[in-house]
């Protein structure tokens, strides 16, 4: 009898012991080790972070477009997959910086124009891709995102744009400072 329980407590102890691990699932780094040390270099530098995070979502649609000539297999659309992920997150990452520096009034209008004719090349590149069922949803997700992102930065560059034009004593700046 006693060991009838030790066995039910062990199993039902092992049971919800494995249910945190089933559940935990192994988060993807977009970034390599080389490029978050660039980034949290550029921190302070607004301008050069921006110049980098679309070096290197380009460098990631580049991979995606290498990968879409390759034959039709599951690995494929699996690599496609996670590839359409990370470049989602970058892009959303990359917009979350520009509207820190935007309610900085940081002046980012020298890499926010090369940053909007990037995106359109990416949206196409993603445009292009034909989904299929390993990751349409991802290339979905990517497709709004670089949206998104193409949207912010041209809006963005007309907005600072003009505020620059009105406050020409503040170009330049990586933060308004308070008068």
């Amino acid at each position: 009898m006693c060991l009838a329980r030790f066995c039910s407590f062990a199993l039902v102890l092992s049971l919800f012991s494995a249910v945190p691990l089933l559940a935990q699932k192994e988060k993807r780094e977009p970034l390599t080790a080389a490029e978050i040390e660039k980034i949290r270099e550029a921190g302070i530098d607004p301008s050069e972070r921006v110049k980098i995070y679309t070096k290197v979502v380009e460098e990631h649609v580049a991979t995606i477009k290498g990968l879409t000539s390759r034959k039709n297999s599951a690995a494929r659309a699996h690599r496609l997959d996670d590839e359409l992920q990370d470049l989602t997150a970058l892009m959303d990452e990359l917009g979350s910086n520009l509207d820190v520096y935007t309610d900085r009034h940081a002046d980012i209008r020298a890499p926010l124009k090369p940053l909007s004719e990037a995106a359109q090349r990416w949206l196409s590149t993603l445009r292009a891709l034909a989904g299929e069922a390993g990751f349409d949803l991802s290339r979905k997700e990517a497709i709004e995102s670089g949206q998104d992102l193409a949207d912010q930065a041209e809006r963005l560059l007309r907005e600072q744009t003009e505020y620059f034009n009105l406050h020409k004593d503040e170009r330049g700046q990586d933060r308004a400072e308070p008068k």
